[in-house]
């Protein structure tokens, strides 16, 4: 069997010793570098996402503030088109009676001129028509000037009533 020595034990000692000096200068500081930039990046990574996370807040709210100020503005458009509509009704109904009371003033107007030169037909046709039986009965033919005095009585007659 192999016997344990102290000059076996040093010898491996110092093998350890130079295989873990020479192994962390070549292995572990490359690997440790390589560990705490790789740390870094993910940090780097991290706030670059939370910023991105916090600009994205930002601007939801601009988003919703321009939308609720969208809704207002077209619940203010709407409004303005309902008031204008309105308006609108109310100057037709306006200019609808006023020319509804003028067409009805007018056909009065024109129903008084037709009542007056029927009252002007019906005094000249009974003048006629007094002037005829008055003839008769006179028995005799009035001359024109005795039938323009007649027609002329008669129709100042007439005009008292």
């Amino acid at each position: 069997m192999i016997e344990p020595s102290i000059a076996t034990f040093l010898i491996t000692l110092i093998n350890i010793g130079v295989l873990f000096f020479v192994l962390r200068a070549v292995l572990f500081k490359p690997v440790t570098q390589f560990m705490e930039n790789r740390t870094n990046k993910i940090q780097h990574t991290i706030e670059e996402a939370e910023k991105d996370k916090a600009q994205a807040k930002v601007l939801v709210q601009q988003y919703e503030d321009q939308l609720k100020n969208a809704k207002g503005e077209g619940d203010a458009i709407i409004q303005r088109a309902r008031e204008t509509a309105q308006e609108q009704v109310v100057e037709l109904l306006a200019a609808g009676k006023a020319e509804a009371a003028a067409l009805i003033a007018h056909a009065r107007q024109q129903a008084e001129v037709e009542r007056q030169a029927a009252v002007a037909l019906f005094k000249a046709e009974a003048a006629t028509l007094v002037i005829s039986a008055s003839s008769r009965l006179l028995q005799r033919e009035l001359n024109r000037e005795d039938s323009r005095r007649f027609a002329g009585l008669l129709l100042q007659e007439l005009g008292k009533d």
